[in-house]
């Protein structure tokens, strides 16, 4: 199955010159949708991964069918102010302007080996920053996975880990 027949592309979005990359298509079709979490979880298996991380909000959908299908544990990073109790945070850069992503304390027990997972690599910011937070929080990342890479932007140089996707895509078109 060619998962790049499920992905939508929308120009000009969120601003002229970039091409918005829709999982839309993808996760309305069951047999897609299962298509990319069993190539995903194929990915992961050489990882060991002890638990699977992703980032609000579309790294929820493909990181908890993931950790469903391994049958190992997911944590949701969040954005500021989304989680009760004791969080750890890390700040970080975004294309327009700055961001705060956090996860319960107690995500990791020490040493836990993490996947983080979500739709998109563009130039790796939130999984660099996710990497942080993974450590601060006594895990350690291991890689991330993706449904898409947008390959020009060479996301995974920011991240310093194994980064691996289903599909390789230009952000211009």
């Amino acid at each position: 199955m060619n998962l790049e027949n499920y992905i939508g592309v929308t120009p000009d979005f969120p601003k002229k010159g970039i091409s918005f990359k829709d999982v839309s298509p993808l996760l309305r079709s069951p047999e897609a949708f299962k298509e990319a979490i069993d190539r995903l979880a194929e990915m992961a298996e050489k990882y060991h991964p002890d638990v699977i991380v992703g980032p609000e909000s579309r790294g929820f959908l493909f990181g908890a069918a993931l950790a469903y299908k391994m049958g190992i544990g997911f944590v949701m990073a969040r954005k500021s102010g989304k989680l009760p109790g004791v969080t750890m945070k890390v700040s970080y850069q975004l294309e327009y302007g700055t961001a705060t992503m956090e996860v319960p304390a107690d995500s990791f027990k020490k040493g836990d080996r993490v996947l983080m997972v979500d739709d998109l690599m563009a130039t790796g910011g939130t999984f660099a920053a996710l990497k942080k937070l993974i450590a601060l929080a006594g895990g350690e990342a291991v890689a991330c996975l993706t449904v898409i890479n947008l390959e020009e932007l060479h996301g995974e140089k920011a991240v310093g880990l194994p980064c691996e996707s289903l599909m390789n895509l230009s952000d211009s078109h």
